[in-house]
């Protein structure tokens, strides 16, 4: 595989994905307001492209994934930088809307709470998937390597590492060897730190508001 095919492209898998979420945004607009829409929208967006994009690498074996992680795509890094921007932009929109969901009347504030824990875990979702193509692009950018794997690595390997690093804030028993990718896990820690407070804080603030 040359270059990705159009279905495995990251950029255009991401432009479907917030033209659904728009789409999304402007039909629920008028019934729960401005800032609950944008967050419904963007839940919507960052579950189609994580969803979508963990369907394209998950039967690829070791070949294919290396295949992937080294083709030109030159809109990984337009995709990456938005998915991790629009899902810390999104924590304010929570903020927001839990305020609102306090104001609510009858089933409206129901609607709000989901969408505050449904935007909020979609976020966490997508910054873990988005950096499962950026620990594999590192493993096989210059020498081979930086995860240390008993075997030549799938892409579910990487989903394995990724998913570990967002849900326990370490890496489990995949040792890293370079200076690079210990940089990148720590930032992918932070960041699954940071969503992990936000996830259960909303939760907390939704039971006490029941």
């Amino acid at each position: 595989m040359t270059a990705p095919a159009w279905h495995a492209r990251v950029a255009l898998r991401g432009v479907i994905a917030l033209i659904i979420g728009a789409v999304v945004a402007l039909a629920t607009l008028g019934g729960i307001g401005i800032a609950a829409a944008l967050l419904a929208g963007w839940g919507t967006a960052a579950a189609v492209a994580a969803g979508w994009m963990l369907l394209v690498v998950w039967p690829m074996d070791a070949a294919q994934t290396r295949s992937h992680a080294t083709s030109e795509d030159p809109g990984r890094r337009v995709s990456r930088l938005i998915a991790l921007l629009g899902s810390v932009a999104s924590i304010a929109a929570v903020v927001i809307v839990l305020t609102e969901t306090r104001a609510a009347q009858g089933g409206l504030s129901f609607v709000l709470a989901g969408i505050a824990l449904v935007s909020v875990a979609a976020s966490w979702l997508v910054i873990q998937t988005t950096y499962v193509l950026r620990l594999a692009d590192e493993y096989y950018a210059g020498p081979v390597g930086g995860i240390q794997f008993a075997e030549d690595p799938a892409y579910t390997d990487f989903v394995y590492v990724s998913f570990g690093v967002g849900l326990t804030y370490q890496v489990a028993d995949t040792n890293l060897t370079t200076n690079r990718m210990r940089r990148i896990v720590i930032g992918q820690s932070l960041l699954g730190y940071l969503f992990g407070a936000v996830i259960l804080g909303t939760v907390i603030n939704l039971l006490a508001g029941l």
